[in-house]
């Protein structure tokens, strides 16, 4: 009989802990910024800091990050930015990703950031940005917008 029970109490952990793992932190979803989506929120913060494997966001990001306009007194909407294997948009073109209405981009498609990447953003006036450096993580946030590197800005 004690056995019965400690299977059931097993089970129903289990199921619980199955359940949660779903609806909070789950990777299954599939996430990605469009133009003029207005769904995001926290421009600035670093998204990867909830929208990971044991955060509480909706899907887990691949990159992610938030576009200020030129002055950096506001967000700047509908950006592009793009990766790259080469800096100053050389190589091969690894992803692009679409800013929304609020300036925020994500994606939770997968990037091979292994040998760095090199973003470029591009404003509505069609003028492209690039970053001299390359990246290993998607995690934009985690410099731009912490006040280390300054933000991330198109005009």
């Amino acid at each position: 009989m004690k056995i019965k029970i400690w299977v059931i109490l097993f089970g129903f952990l289990l199921t619980t802990v199955l359940i949660n793992s779903c609806t909070h932190g789950g990777c299954r979803e599939t996430k990605n910024s469009s133009a003029g989506d207005r769904e995001s929120h926290n421009a600035g913060r670093n998204c990867m800091h909830c929208h990971t494997s044991l955060g509480e966001g909706e899907g887990c990001f691949t990159a992610a990050g938030t576009i200020y306009d030129s002055l950096v007194t506001g967000i700047y909407p509908n950006a592009t930015v793009r990766l790259y294997t080469q800096p100053n948009g050389g190589g091969n073109l690894a992803a692009t990703l679409q800013g929304d209405a609020k300036g925020n981009f994500f994606t939770t498609n997968s990037i091979d950031f292994a040998n760095g990447l090199y973003p470029s953003v591009t404003g509505s006036s069609g003028q492209t940005r690039y970053m001299s450096t390359g990246i290993l993580t998607g995690a934009c946030g985690s410099c731009h917008g912490a006040g280390t590197q300054g933000v991330i800005y198109a005009m």
